[in-house]
């Protein structure tokens, strides 16, 4: 594929069928690996497409500011994107984010805008983060807050998303499972679905154990990358025809799985949406196609989801979950 520029290599990414992590199962498994994106994210997309349309319809110029909150791929992906552009890039995060996700953004070219404490009131680092986006943006003169919670910009790029599975399978899918955090993908792949009436299709979406999205009760989680402390503006609460929540350990147990059957590095959140399908199983009938949304890759995650050490100290030796299976 010939493309001017990296930006025109975002999309288009594969889709590939488990044959092994689910042999035994009656129903095909098809994978969208979001990882062969060139900033390493299904985020890309949300990334261009907004700050695509903000430039269309006159909502950033050359000299805007653009400002969000991040503590991983969004944030790369609009690094990379701005630096392309040559738009300037100031990304709000936490000490919670990682010192390669740091470094990454720094090398291209983001302002780095480090918020020590969390929230008072609520505990969270989300809130705080928001907090001093909304800051920012009062005192930067021609500023943007890309604002991927609420922008509409962020389920159009997945419009495409959908669009692509649905070429693949040649518009045969009985279930598609998405993984849910701004809750972008899960409205851009159902607002799809139903502009081309493929309401045959069950969305699933999968959320953290803890997450706010579905009013989960809270809990302790340390694997990023799906869940919310807040319910996005962006949620609506048709999206979904269910829900499954997946817990930390089912994370890290559905990437080890799909590494050792498939030879597939995945984040943390596409172990939550292989692990989903497995507890869901029971209830999809023989013969179904289900396809799933892999956001990204396992590069970001070699310190903790497959370091054993790491996994050991935070959750006990669990390595019997994805052995010899």
């Amino acid at each position: 594929m010939k493309s001017d520029g990296i930006l025109g290599t975002i999309g288009n990414t594969p889709t590939v069928r488990l044959n092994r992590m689910f042999k035994d199962a009656p129903f095909q498994v098809w994978v969208k690996l979001e990882m062969f994106n060139p900033g390493g994210s299904i985020k890309d997309r949300t990334s261009l497409n907004i700050i695509k349309r903000g430039l269309e319809k006159g909502e950033i110029n050359q000299d805007t500011t653009i400002i969000e909150s991040s503590s991983g791929n969004l944030g790369i992906g609009l690094a990379q994107v701005c630096h392309f552009i040559g738009l300037k890039f100031i990304c709000v995060v936490d000490p919670k984010t990682t010192s390669q996700n740091i470094k990454m953004l720094e090398v291209y070219g983001a302002e780095i805008d480090m918020v020590p404490k969390p929230d008072p009131q609520t505990g969270e680092y989300l809130h705080a983060r928001v907090a001093r986006v909304k800051e920012l943006k009062e005192k930067i003169p021609n500023s943007y807050w890309t604002n991927q919670y609420a922008n509409p910009y962020n389920p159009g790029a997945h419009h495409q998303t959908m669009h692509e599975i649905i070429q693949v399978l040649d518009r045969k899918i009985d279930y598609l499972f998405v993984t849910v955090s701004t809750c972008g993908t899960l409205r851009g792949c159902r607002e799809y679905l139903r502009f081309f009436g493929l309401m045959d299709t069950k969305v699933i979406a999968v959320d953290a154990r803890g997450s706010a999205i579905y009013n989960d009760p809270p809990v302790k989680r340390i694997i990023p990358g799906h869940g919310a402390a807040r319910i996005p503006e962006l949620m609506q609460p048709d999206l979904q025809d269910d829900v499954v929540h997946v817990t930390d350990i089912d994370c890290i147990a559905g990437c080890r799985r799909l590494l050792h059957t498939e030879a597939i590095l995945a984040g943390g959140s596409s172990g939550g949406v292989l692990t989903a399908i497995e507890k869901y199983s029971p209830r999809i009938p023989d013969g179904s196609v289900v396809a799933a949304i892999i956001p990204d890759g396992g590069d970001r995650y070699l310190d903790t989801i497959y370091t054993d050490e790491w996994v050991e100290k935070n959750f006990g030796d669990i390595s019997h979950l994805w052995e010899n299976k």
